[in-house]
């Protein structure tokens, strides 16, 4: 694995050499994954994997024609071929008249933002394998949990060094690490399944893994013996980890390309209420230790704390250059990419700001709803805002989480249930996107 500085070396070679072969601009990416974990199953080892690979990636331009190729072996004799392949393959591609660099003047340029991406640490694998069984054996003992499907604890670090020929050139490392337990509760047909996780940049930031198994078994007891709920419209409140698929759908109808093809059920709401009132959602690059802070976007520009809904009102698209050229408006440094292909866009540490309520005041007038806390399928249209999924979870009744209910289908309009949102105060950060507790009024629900 390169070192940032050491990558860039790498970088700026690449492109050097892409501009005297013909290419009028160029960028490329250096990315190095290397992680290891350890899987454990009923108190013993079962596996313990080692990985690690670094690939790197070029952009190049000739006039308004473009190509990118990527190459995993980084000789001097493979990084010659794959420049003269991306020329010609440049000169045989179609022209783009939105395709090109971030502007020059756009560029991040000073020192990088501090986001304390990496601690440095390297556990051993037998302190992994020792986190692993702990969150097994706390899941096991709990009272009901009858079989497991393993648990895993993981470490990993990585390298991204970007670099353009307008002049940018910036890297930085991350570490990541990780814990989980999935256990089974009950007996034959009534077996219920569930787990437990948590990441975290820091190895002193990672959860204790007692407490995730914990969380497992619990999880996986509640759920024994789901009944099912009469079909109706009622509240519906989404348990945190399931909520925060709601700003996926949002962070999916307002990204550039969504906007300059037409095809977001947001299209016409820009600088219009959104939202109910009070509600915010930010987008965060810079939280220390956040999972996906970073310190520029994937084309060189420099990121900033963004709130893409204040006080309910949708307040900018987010925009990588090419989609922001096509829309006739400035990037807002929300590009992402990989080695290989052009950017699109995206975010980072995404959150929606809490409520005034704690969850249990929250639910506390529902005389009749669903708490969701697990969802099937994919059933949304980024076209319309229609939303029909699986779900299963418990029965709200008289203001109080009552008996585990499953095999039931919530349905609405994303454009309605965004603004008969509410949400609670309860909001941890614990993802790359995360909500507290959220009710939404009059969905659908389809059960017995």
């Amino acid at each position: 694995m390169l070192t940032p500085s050491s990558a860039l070396d790498q970088v700026a070679s690449l492109i050097s050499a892409a501009t005297r072969a013909g290419a009028d601009a160029a960028d490329a990416i250096y990315v190095c994954n290397a992680s290891t974990q350890v899987q454990v199953r009923l108190g013993a080892l079962e596996d313990v994997e080692r990985s690690e690979g670094e690939e790197i990636g070029l952009r190049l331009f000739v006039g308004r024609r473009s190509a990118s190729v990527s190459s995993s072996d980084l000789s001097a004799d493979a990084l010659a071929a794959l420049v003269d392949r991306a020329i010609a393959m440049a000169r045989e591609a179609p022209e783009d008249k939105w395709s090109g660099l971030a502007p020059a003047d756009r560029l991040l340029s000073g020192p990088l933002a501090e986001v304390e991406a990496d601690d440095g640490a390297d556990p051993v694998p037998a302190d992994l394998r020792a986190r692993a069984l702990a969150a097994e054996d706390a899941a096991r003992a709990v009272a009901g949990v009858t079989n497991s499907e393993g648990a895993s604890a993981s470490a990993s670090r990585s390298v991204f060094s970007l670099g353009t020929s307008y002049g940018f050139a910036g890297g930085y490392s991350t570490s990541g690490y990780g814990s989980s337990a999935s256990v089974i509760a009950g007996e034959g047909l009534g077996m219920q399944r569930d787990y437990g996780y948590h990441s975290s940049r820091h190895l002193s930031g990672l959860e204790d893994p007692a407490a995730i198994g914990r969380r497992a078994g619990d999880r996986a007891v509640a759920r024994l013996n789901p009944g099912k709920l009469a079909s109706g419209q009622m509240p519906v409140v989404f348990d945190p980890r399931v909520g925060s698929s709601l700003l996926g759908h949002l962070t999916g109808a307002i990204t550039g390309p969504a906007i300059s093809r037409r095809t977001s059920f947001l299209l016409e709401r820009l600088g219009q209420p959104v939202f109910a009132p009070g509600i915010t959602i930010r987008d965060d690059p810079h939280r220390l230790r956040g999972l996906r802070s970073k310190p520029f976007d994937g084309e060189g520009l420099p990121t900033a704390p963004t709130d893409i809904i204040a006080d309910g009102v949708l307040t900018g698209w987010l925009l990588d250059s090419a989609s922001a050229r096509q829309l006739g408006l400035a990037p807002t440094g929300h590009a992402v990419r990989g080695v290989g292909g052009p950017p699109g866009a995206g975010t980072s540490n995404l959150y929606m700001m809490p409520g005034a309520l704690p969850p249990e005041e929250l639910i506390a007038d529902i005389r009749l709803g669903l708490f969701v806390t697990e969802l099937i399928g994919q059933g949304v249209n980024g076209v319309t805002g229609d939303y029909s999924r699986g779900a299963s979870g418990f029965v709200i009744r008289d203001g109080a989480i009552a008996e585990p209910v499953a095999e039931i289908t919530i349905a609405g309009n994303l454009k309605d249930m965004f603004l008969a949102l509410t949400p609670a105060n309860d909001l941890e950060f614990r993802r790359a996107s995360d909500v507290p507790t959220i009710r939404i009024e009059g969905m659908m629900v389809a059960g017995a």
